[in-house]
């Protein structure tokens, strides 16, 4: 599991980076950071390039995620797209029996997922003023993003002979993909000096290195748990964003932070098979 919390804990840092960069266009943010996240694994590059199998399921992951995640938000409104989007921990739960071989349906980890994922829709929720005002198009857009990463997620548990290493292919191919849409769909931006060290994190760290430790974790470990386990993603970067002045934490931001760790406790313990 310590690549799972890997994972999570560089994935928390995304929305305390992402604060500092907000005027670069998001498929901009994303193609870079994504190419800057090749280069973590750079030396995948020296031997031959993966399958299209593999590059196929890559690139359904790591683009398609960020595709629809960016329509989502600009359909609809982003408090509401993200808590749509935080489904994918516990479609990974629910369909970790169904996808991944040997793996069985567990009540406890079914149970565990729900706490989750009612912990980070008080959490994502609170303090919103408005709910449910965005188009239908705009969260359908947000579930395809959170079955994309799910079942990508879970694909790489089963394919477990596809090296971590291509995950490097995975975001350069990704992240080409993501400029061009940044071509068609945004304004051209040039990014800052102020800019850059920010961007060169997120590409290090979030979307570089976490996405290594996630493929990682999903090959060895059990995806119940580590479904779980995500859940604790929304609730260290709210800390973060309060400790870096972003937010406050309210009565219910607490309730909300005890029923995700509560079910990231539950679930966190392998089931039996």
């Amino acid at each position: 599991m310590i690549q799972a919390l890997g994972a999570i804990a560089l994935w928390a840092t995304l929305a305390a980076l992402s604060t500092r960069v907000t005027a670069v266009p998001p498929f901009l943010l994303t193609g870079i950071a994504l190419l800057l996240g090749a280069l973590v694994g750079a030396g995948a590059f020296r031997h031959k390039p993966p399958p299209a199998a593999a590059l196929a399921l890559g690139i359904y992951g790591l683009f398609g995620f960020h595709f629809f995640l960016f329509l989502a938000l600009r359909l609809a409104p982003p408090v509401e797209a993200n808590l749509v989007n935080y489904l994918w921990p516990l479609l990974i739960v629910v369909l970790a029996p169904v996808i991944v071989p040997g793996i069985a349906w567990s009540t406890r980890h079914g149970f565990a997922a729900l706490m989750g994922f009612g912990g980070a829709a008080l959490l994502i929720t609170a303090g919103a003023s408005q709910l449910g005002q965005g188009q239908a198009l705009g969260y359908a857009f947000a579930v395809a993003s959170a079955v994309i990463w799910s079942t990508y997620s879970l694909a790489t548990r089963r394919f477990h002979h596809f090296p971590t290493g291509y995950v490097a292919w995975f975001c350069l191919v990704s992240g080409l993909l993501a400029l061009a849409c940044h071509a068609i769909f945004e304004p051209v931006h040039v990014p800052t000096q102020a800019e850059w060290p920010y961007i060169a994190a997120l590409g290090v760290g979030p979307m570089g290195f976490a996405f290594y430790l996630w493929d990682r974790a999903l090959k060895r470990g059990d995806p119940r748990t580590i479904g779980n386990l995500a859940y604790l993603t929304p609730l260290l970067s709210t800390l973060l964003l309060v400790l870096f002045g972003g937010g406050q934490l309210t009565a219910v931001s607490l309730a909300a932070m005890a029923l995700i760790l509560g079910g990231a406790i539950l679930g966190g313990r392998p089931a039996a098979r």
